[in-house]
């Protein structure tokens, strides 16, 4: 059996697009179609990867994870990992990038893709992996034939205790576990309050720009969608009130407003709220990143001002651990549990157990919120480096919104250019953005890219990104 030296790998692009356990996955493979490695090479162990490239151990296991599950290497324990016996070499075959309209001219707001600025994803490279990793065995060990047959619909006990107590500490509401329904997403969490509370024929108002499936849902629920406008203050409720005053329902995102990022000033919080109060309507808060402020401590939800029951508060894992886990939580007013849970009875399947339960621990033994404030640090410095290294190619072309807070960047076109033109030329290339465009009301507005900056790891690769972007303009 050979064993076979880090070095003979070719070395790693930090300026490359692709992220460092990729980069890895990609030469093990490349190595093993042309005969560089052998079946039963023994190959370097992790350990001795993570040292010898200087990276964290995690990006070294995600490597070697996907490369165990496509069949290309096997750990042997003491006797290390070693190329699958077996195993015949072959040229990877390329997979072509569809160039249908669905990869240029569309967008899905959930891709499954790993691109440059990709809006939606968190910083993967600094999930807790090996937290994660050691709670799930010991959740798995711990299973007992009660946790094996159907979860709760409503979401397990324990997670909804733990969501409760985090969000009366961290955004300031005061609500039972019982208020707290555990759901698969945003869109399953419109879906459940569209048939909770809302009818056919119903209007509800939209901020503009605003979330574009949320518009989806509701037209596919023949809810009528009225679109508001948005100022430096956030939603401007007098123009709701002038457009549709007696509508059912508002969906706002008054932390950082989506997408422009704004915060909903206190006087149209408490003019919503006296709206929503008097016309018997109800306000749904879509609280998708507000732990993420970086020039002063996170806002208090809207939901902690709501005296008279009227706002329902929704909250994701995705932006906060990693997509994947599809785990989102809506709190309701006392009043509407009763038929929010008969709804849940009806429709809902449950989300998976054994993740709800990791969930739990995670919060529980404070991982949870240690790595809030991680991730919060670490924004603040990429969202620095990123706008630093695009300042420098593209300067002359663009202006880029600083806002306090959220996860992404806007980048304001000059001239005349098309936002959707420059979208699908960088999607061509490799590298992610959305064209604010798409996310008005009828499709017209100002021309802008929406950039995310959570997995830009240096000023360096956001100038590199840059300079591609600058020769699509």
């Amino acid at each position: 059996m050979t064993t076979v030296k880090a070095g003979k790998i070719s070395p790693l692009d930090p300026a490359a697009p692709e992220p460092f356990y990729r980069q890895i996955y990609d030469r093990f493979r490349s190595a093993i179609a042309n005969g560089l490695l052998h079946p039963g090479d023994r190959i370097p162990s992790a350990r001795a990867l993570t040292k010898e490239l200087g990276l964290a151990r995690g990006t070294i296991d995600a490597a070697y994870s996907l490369l165990a599950a496509e069949g290309y290497i096997e750990a042997r324990g003491q006797a290390g990992t070693i190329v699958a016996p077996g195993l015949k070499p072959r040229t990877p075959v390329a997979i072509p990038i569809p160039q249908g309209r669905s990869s240029t001219t569309t967008t899905s707001f959930r891709p499954d893709s790993i691109l440059p600025f990709q809006m939606g994803l968190p910083a993967l490279d600094a999930f807790p992996r090996k937290i994660w990793a050691r709670l799930g065995a010991r959740c798995v060990r711990a299973m007992q034939p009660s946790d094996m047959v159907h979860p709760p619909v409503c979401g397990l006990p324990a997670l909804r205790a733990q969501i409760a107590a985090y969000l009366g500490v961290s955004r300031g509401i005061s609500c039972s576990p019982s208020q707290i329904f555990v759901t698969s997403g945003y869109r399953h969490t419109i879906e459940l309050i569209a048939h909770s509370l809302l009818n056919a024929g119903d209007r509800v108002w939209l901020e503009n720009p605003g979330y574009p499936p949320t518009r989806d849902i509701l037209d596919h629920m023949k809810i009528e969608a009225v679109a508001v406008p948005v100022d430096r203050e956030g939603m401007v409720v007098s123009e709701g009130v002038r457009l549709a005053p007696r509508a059912r329902a508002a969906v706002v995102t008054p932390a950082h407003q989506s997408p422009l990022s704004m915060s909903l000033s206190l006087p149209r919080r408490l003019a919503l709220l006296d709206w929503a109060a008097r016309n018997d309507a109800w306000i749904i808060e879509d609280d998708y990143d507000g732990e993420y402020r970086y020039v002063s401590r996170p806002l208090p939800a809207l939901k902690s001002l709501d005296r008279d029951g009227r706002v329902l508060y929704s909250g994701t894992f995705s932006k906060v651990l990693v997509p994947s886990l599809r785990l989102a939580y809506l709190v309701v007013p006392e009043s509407e549990v009763e038929r929010v849970e008969q709804i849940t009875e009806a429709l809902a399947g449950g989300c998976p157990r054994l993740t709800q339960a990791i969930v739990t621990a995670f919060i529980a033994e404070g991982h949870f919120a240690r790595h809030i404030q991680r991730m919060r640090k670490l924004y603040a410095e990429r969202r620095q480096a990123t706008v630093a290294g695009l300042e420098g190619p593209l300067g002359k072309q663009l202006r880029i919104d600083l806002q306090p807070g959220g996860m992404h960047l806007i980048l304001r076109l000059q001239g005349r250019r098309s936002d959707r033109r420059l979208v699908a030329r960088m999607r061509e290339e490799g590298l992610y953005a959305e064209a604010l465009s798409d996310w008005m009301a009828g499709g017209s507005g100002a021309s802008a890219l929406l950039v995310n900056f959570t997995n830009i790891s240096s000023q360096r690769a956001a100038e590199t990104y840059g300079r591609q972007i600058l020769k699509l303009m």
